[in-house]
């Protein structure tokens, strides 16, 4: 058994893993990385964030084409099945393994293949595919093994036509109808996705509202646009059993509904990467989900050993993973900047897509701090009328005395670019905090960034 020494040594190759392994050997450490698949990237790359965010962009394409007049002169509407548009989703994640493959060797990290686990709290046992066992000594260990879909034990995931998000990018037809259990963002992305195709989709929320974290007008607009794209949404809804039968699946409700469909696709919830990692041997336990509680340093309950990403819970986005990851490592390096990553903006990649930062309507009227709305709907700029992306509007929220900014809130065309310019305004001190800058600004004709200044001007109309 080969034994290597080094600072520290990561578990895990996503945005986590990448980003406390870069900041560590960016300051001088000799890093480490351990991944269990034969590619770095890990689930963010190769089965989460880009092959989902790659289909939903193959299929915006495909409904440009079939919804604009112009096309006409081309040809006639067309689908696309499924596995078509998962072909573009496997080229950009073969250049992201490239890309990222190169970002380890330039900056001399070590990467091992394999399963890792704690042999004790300094000690990684690595048993690579082909049975050998490298041994890792570290000072400091992170772990970022990330998560996987959550299978509760009496849904028969062995049945063809049964997937979990993970699963369904190895789904070989398109369906004609399709449930989606869970209306989360994973469900509601992947409702956008094959609605997008033309596939019938029922979409089944234990809730009574869609992303009910979203500001409601918001999510009263999700709801809209998914139902006039043949989303069949069922709220308040529980699965009793899951009956796999041979051409198809039929979904028992408590209700008492019974619906079946070609194929049903379960997003409801994640669990921590975490029942491999032997914790038992150094004393750490996970929860009930295999998250791993942390400090504000994401620090465990061992000096030397510290979380990030997916696998300590909250708010399990790639965004807030990789900043998490930086400030994991950072407690070794002098002068490291250790950050508790909680500014963090949503992004949810439906269609349209969504984008916010800051309080909600609904919890700065349970505040009670006054505030006040401005708006700039889509349909009435000219970039989005150019880019015949009517649908959408930009709302801020707005303290009616001070002006300052207290929320952005997007929903359309480019709405995860758009709200960065929000959040960069909120971070500001005093009157470069307020909607005064929006109005003092000059924006670039025609863009969708100028939305921020018709809000601005809406919103100082409300005024009296």
């Amino acid at each position: 058994m080969a034994v290597y020494n080094y600072d520290v040594v990561v578990l895990g190759s996503g945005p986590a893993g990448e980003g406390a392994a870069m900041n560590a050997a960016k300051a001088g450490q000799k890093v480490a990385v351990v991944d269990s698949r034969r590619e770095v990237g890990g689930n963010c790359t190769h089965l989460g964030t880009i092959p989902s965010k790659a289909l939903r962009h193959s299929v915006r394409q495909i409904m440009q084409f079939n919804n604009n007049p112009m096309f006409r002169q081309i040809g006639e509407p067309r689908w696309f099945s499924f596995p078509d548009v998962l072909k573009s989703a496997e080229r950009v994640i073969a250049k992201q393994v490239t890309s990222r493959t190169g970002y380890y060797a330039r900056n001399r990290i070590d990467v091992f293949y394999g399963t890792g686990s704690f042999a004790d709290e300094r000690t990684i046992e690595v048993v690579c595919p082909n049975g050998a066992v490298e041994k890792l000594v570290a000072k400091q260990v992170i772990v970022a093994t990330g998560s996987r879909p959550y299978r509760p034990l009496d849904v028969d995931f062995n049945h063809p036509r049964v997937y979990d998000s993970d699963t369904i990018l190895h789904l070989s037809h398109t369906p004609r109808r399709l449930i989606i259990y869970g209306a989360g963002v994973i469900g509601c992305e992947y409702a956008s996705i094959f609605s997008g195709l033309g596939v019938l989709v029922d979409l089944i929320d234990n809730r009574d509202q869609l992303l009910s974290f979203l500001d409601a007008e918001i999510s009263d607009a999700l709801s809209y646009h998914l139902r006039t794209n043949n989303v069949l949404i069922r709220h308040n809804e529980e699965y009793e059993r899951i009956e796999g039968v041979e051409n198809g699946v039929v979904l028992h409700l408590k209700s008492g509904k019974k619906i079946k469909a070609d194929a049903l696709l379960w997003c409801n919830g994640r669990t921590g990467n975490t029942d491999q990692l032997g914790l038992e041997n150094i004393g750490l336990k996970a929860n009930g989900r295999g998250q791993i509680e942390v400090d504000q340093s994401y620090r465990t309950a061992l000096a030397n050993i510290y979380a990030a990403g997916d696998v300590i819970g909250w708010p399990s986005l790639a965004s807030a993973a990789y900043d998490q990851g930086r400030s994991a490592s950072s407690n070794l390096i002098e002068g490291g900047n250790i950050r508790f990553v909680d500014d963090v903006p949503t992004g949810i990649y439906t269609i349209p897509e969504i984008s916010s930062v800051g309080k909600n309507e609904r919890e700065l009227t349970q505040a009670k701090v006054p505030y006040e709305v401005g708006k700039a709907f889509f349909k009435g700029m000219a970039r989005a009328q150019i880019s015949n992306e009517p649908v959408g509007m930009l709302k801020i929220l707005f303290h009616r005395e001070t002006l300052q900014i207290l929320g952005v809130h997007c929903f359309g065309y480019q709405a995860s670019e758009i709200v960065h310019i929000g959040q960069a305004i909120m971070n500001q001190e005093g009157e470069a905090n307020t909607l005064n800058y929006f109005v003092n600004t000059t924006f670039n004709y025609p863009t969708m960034a100028e939305a921020y200044r018709v809000a601005a001007f809406d919103g100082l109309n409300r005024l009296f």
